[in-house]
């Protein structure tokens, strides 16, 4: 796909992704997921500056969900570090995904550690929709600009959380929580047009809870991999027919 928007520098480009996380749904999405991440930190009792320093070394909102909750209980910190860095594992194909959009001819792997850092939803969304349209040469800059963007926002978001959580109902908190995964789950829903990976969706919709209620472990992995695998069946089956 022919670029259609250029850049005098890597600084414009860097301006114009902090532009479009600002102006993007998730902007909302974010703000309110880490306000209840920020209550949940503040009724755990952890310090504020705590909870701001793990918004910016985690950044994944899950991941970070998973750390309070895990240390608030009083797990082991190398069984919180252990459950956090499984989480992180799911944003890998996110990444694998988004690096070869970024990657040019004589680029050094350390230009792509922070935008490997700043992938999440929320970047990992808006990124993939824009990245096709720009020159590969001012690609990098954008994406940090989105993951400044966002993550600037979760950080300030968290802090309002922490501050609001003596008036913040228990249950809007943890319906908060829940906005970015809502949100990723209606965002590729809905830019998915092959039919056998909306098919993918749906099964692991059912899938899911239904492990979850029989307590079965892992179970979004085992979700993940069943719905997919069904999906591929049925998609095969029905070229050759």
């Amino acid at each position: 796909m022919p670029a259609i928007r250029t850049f005098e520098s890597s600084a414009a480009a860097f301006f114009a992704g902090v532009k479009s996380a600002l102006t993007s749904v998730f902007f909302l999405v974010l703000m309110g997921t880490y306000i209840g991440i920020g209550a949940l930190t503040h009724d755990l009792g952890f310090p504020l500056g705590w909870a701001m320093v793990s918004t910016l070394l985690i950044w994944a909102a899950p991941n970070q969900v998973i750390l309070v909750s895990a240390l608030g209980s009083g797990a082991a910190p190398l069984a919180t570090a252990l459950a956090v860095s499984l989480s992180g594992v799911r944003l890998l194909p996110m990444v694998v995904s988004l690096l070869p959009l970024l990657r040019r001819p004589g680029m050094r792997t350390r230009s792509l550690l922070l935008p490997a850092h700043f992938t999440a939803v929320s970047m990992w969304v808006v990124a993939l929709k824009q990245l096709p349209a720009l020159p590969r040469e001012r690609r990098v800059a954008f994406c940090n600009g989105i993951g400044a963007g966002f993550l600037a926002v979760a950080t300030l978001s968290n802090a309002a959380g922490f501050y609001l959580a003596a008036n913040l109902p228990p249950l809007l908190a943890a319906a908060l929580i829940f906005l970015t995964p809502i949100s990723f789950l209606v965002s590729v829903f809905g830019s998915t047009p092959r039919a056998v990976d909306r098919l993918a969706f749906a099964f692991g919709l059912v899938i899911g809870p239904a492990l979850a209620l029989r307590g079965v472990e892992l179970d979004l992995l085992w979700a993940g991999i069943a719905g997919g695998t069904l999906a591929s069946l049925i998609g095969r089956l029905r070229r050759t027919q």
